[in-house]
């Protein structure tokens, strides 16, 4: 069997949109790998036997596109987070804005600002008074 039939099959193998359903019914991508690998176990020794080195260049080549994609598709993804992320925060700003406003809510805005600062002051020293009546007994 030739290069292009072996190709051809296993292309035919490989259909992305049943790919995408494995995927959205949770399947991992390794597992539908392997059952690939098992299902086209003889496709896949016959073609590896047929490569040449030009030919396992080339499939180098391919490997490192999909990678690109694979990152780009990543970066895509992430800026569109980040533009969500930005929105919710400029949302989350208008309500602190509006909270600032309100006279009754700046007590609670120093008390949340400040407490915690003054309960570990508080702690610290009631620690060096105790250390420092153990140091003089």
């Amino acid at each position: 069997m030739s290069i292009v039939k072996i190709l051809n099959s296993l292309e035919i193998s490989w259909r992305r949109e049943e790919i995408l359903t494995k995927i959205k019914n949770g399947e991992s991508t390794d597992e539908i790998v392997d059952e690939f690998l098992i299902n086209n176990k003889a496709s896949i020794k016959e073609l590896n036997t047929l490569l040449r080195p030009e030919d396992i260049d080339l499939l180098n080549k391919v490997e490192k596109l999909s990678t690109c994609e694979a990152k780009l598709i990543n970066k895509i993804h992430n800026l569109n987070y980040l533009k969500n992320k930005n929105k919710h925060y400029k949302i989350k700003k208008e309500k602190l804005s509006l909270s600032n406003k309100v006279p009754s809510n700046k007590i609670s805005l120093f008390m949340v600002n400040w407490s915690n600062k003054i309960v570990i002051i508080s702690l610290l020293t009631i620690s060096a008074i105790a250390l420092s009546k153990q140091a003089w007994a």
